[in-house]
């Protein structure tokens, strides 16, 4: 059973940073391609970034490309968020977890950027 544990998030003002962090237990995970992904109040989650299981390709939505960036540590399990020049409309709740075969989806961490 694979679980997921994500963390880092914060409050930050607009432009700051932070650093997600997701555990992922479960050998599998090393092998899946891994997505973050928001869900702000109201609204449906969508994907922010994805990693191949090599971390030889990643892909952004085009709302953080060039501000977020996407990592693994297949060793350790994670798979990290940096976030940089952050927005209000950042403002969400992040998961991570496989993408295509998504397993039960964790806790999330709060993302809150004020203006």
């Amino acid at each position: 059973q694979v679980q997921l544990v994500e963390s880092g998030g914060g409050l930050v003002q607009a432009g700051g940073s932070l650093r997600l962090s997701c555990a992922a237990s479960g050998s599998i995970v090393a092998l899946k391609t891994m997505g973050w992904y928001r869900q702000a109040p109201g609204k449906q989650r969508e994907l922010v970034a994805r990693i191949t299981s090599s971390g030889g390709s990643t892909n952004y939505a085009d709302f953080v490309k060039g501000r977020f960036t996407i990592s693994r540590d297949n060793a350790k399990g994670a798979v990290y968020l940096q976030m940089n020049s952050l927005k209000p409309e950042d403002t969400a709740v992040y998961y991570c977890n496989i993408v295509l075969y998504p397993v039960p989806w964790g806790q999330g961490t709060q993302v809150t950027v004020s203006s």
